[in-house]
């Protein structure tokens, strides 16, 4: 199945995220602590605490950072009130987009959204609007370097996975939702490195004509740069060399 933005699109920009390195704590932080404060302060019991701090320590988050973030969620450190907020629209060619955020003020990120979609020539939609195109699923990457395919593939469906995918380089595995954090546990007890793991909306992706990837690429940009969002999905099928 196919409809992930394409890792390698991703891993092209990860010197530029290295810049923005304290901004993507900054989320991580913000993610952890409402998984905490919704859940519990114990991941064994919350699997949506194991779930942020897997996607933190992917991105290389600090252990002293997560432990700031939990202890929030308990009132020991203050901190703001977060809601999770989740906008459907459609930006150019057609591409279909969700965008998960956390916010202590809806008054301000909803016309942010809106700002932005109507900017980069798309439009925010009505909930449901796209949801019906993608589907829930565990994701998780991992370097591939010196590992071979077809014993990742073995390896992956061995602890849980549900699909695999070679992503020039990385290999991708998903999962349903309730077998995510094993299998994130069985590959590394595996040996492989995770480069990404997160439950994601995916979709089947579309090829856009050439006229809308710039806009289409600043649109998704401006999306990531804002800071009450969490993570941008969409259905286009990026080309690699973009």
């Amino acid at each position: 199945m196919s409809g992930h933005n394409k890792w390698s699109k991703i891993k092209n920009k990860k010197g530029s995220e290295d810049a923005k390195r304290g901004k993507i704590f900054t989320k991580h932080a913000r993610n952890i602590t409402v998984a905490a404060r919704e859940g519990g302060l114990d991941p064994e019991y919350n699997a949506s605490l194991k779930t942020a701090i897997e996607m933190a320590k992917a991105d290389n988050m600090p252990n002293d950072n997560i432990d700031r973030a939990i202890k929030k969620a308990s009132g020991e450190a203050g901190g703001e009130n977060y809601e999770r907020l989740v906008y459907e629209g459609y930006g150019p060619g057609g591409v279909a987009f969700i965008v998960d955020c956390l916010t202590d003020n809806k008054n301000r990120t909803a016309p942010d959204v809106r700002h932005i979609f109507d900017k980069f020539g798309g439009n925010l939609g009505t909930d449901g609007s796209v949801m019906f195109l993608f589907e829930r699923k565990g994701e998780i990457i991992v370097d591939g370097e010196g590992k071979d395919f077809d014993q990742f593939m073995m390896d992956a469906l061995e602890v849980g996975a549900s699909d695999v995918d070679d992503l020039d380089g990385f290999y991708e595995a998903l999962t349903e939702v309730s077998d995510f954090n094993d299998s994130v546990e069985g590959l590394k007890k595996m040996g492989y490195e995770i480069e990404r793991a997160n439950i994601s909306y995916i979709a089947n992706n579309i090829e856009v004509d050439a006229s809308h990837h710039e806009k289409l690429n600043k649109l998704i940009d401006a999306l990531e740069d804002h800071d009450d969002i969490q993570e941008v999905y969409h259905n286009w099928d990026m080309p690699s060399e973009e």
